[in-house]
This record gives C-alpha cells, sequence and structure tokens, in this order.
C-alpha cells in the first residue's frame, strides 16, 4: 500500500529536459546588451561571420533581444512581436543595473562613512 509514485521519476526527467533546454542558448545580460547597443555605429559589425553551430548559420540576428533566428522571414516576424518591441522599450530607456549597483544596494560595496570632518 505504500511506495513512491511511478509517475514521479517521468516529472523529474521532464523537468531536466528543460532546464538542459533552456541553458542551450544562453542569452547576455541586459547590461551587457545595453552597452553594445550604446556603442558607435562604426564599432558594430555590420556582417556577421559564419557559425554552423546557430540558427541560420548565425546570420540573422536581433540584437535587442540577443536571439539568432533560422532566415530573414523569422526573423521580421519576431520584430513584430511584443516581446520586442518592449525590449527595444526597454534597451531605450534608462541604464539596467549591473552587478556593482546590485552589490551596493545590498550593502556588500565599499563602505560609505559620509563626509570626513576636520579635527580641530
Amino acid at each position: 500500500m505504500g511506495g513512491k509514485c511511478p509517475s514521479r521519476k517521468v516529472k523529474k526527467r521532464r523537468y531536466s529536459h528543460k532546464t538542459a533546454r533552456r541553458s542551450k542558448f544562453l542569452l547576455k545580460a541586459d547590461d551587457a546588451v545595453y552597452e553594445e547597443l550604446q556603442k558607435p555605429d562604426g564599432e558594430m559589425k555590420s556582417t556577421l561571420p559564419l557559425d554552423e553551430d546557430l540558427p541560420g548559420m548565425g546570420q540573422y540576428y536581433c540584437l535587442h533581444c540577443d536571439r539568432y533566428f533560422a532566415n530573414v522571414t523569422v526573423r521580421d516576424e519576431h520584430f513584430k512581436t511584443k516581446r520586442h518591441k518592449k525590449r527595444v522599450k526597454q534597451m531605450m530607456g534608462p541604464a539596467p543595473h549591473n552587478q556593482l549597483d546590485s552589490e551596493l544596494a545590498a550593502g556588500m560595496g565599499a563602505p560609505d562613512n559620509g563626509l570626513k570632518l576636520m579635527s580641530m
């Protein structure tokens, strides 16, 4: 009358598959994408190098979302999505938080002892 449920193993396997799939395409953090967008146009590459491991040989890329696409039509459809438009709006706004900001907010940064007063 006891024992473990046989379907429990299946759920665990399914979960590990999802995490493996998610980590397959690692995305840049918001601050890294923002810094790349702030570079002058001369520093940005107009043609991307061929890479067999990326979708579409790495030629169809969305800079705002840090995603590669299989062909031009899929990329153009992506440009029309709500997710892309929100990302563009977010990147055109103020700079996102970075590691230094989060450490300072948590109290892990350099100590702030206030103004130094002159001793008399």
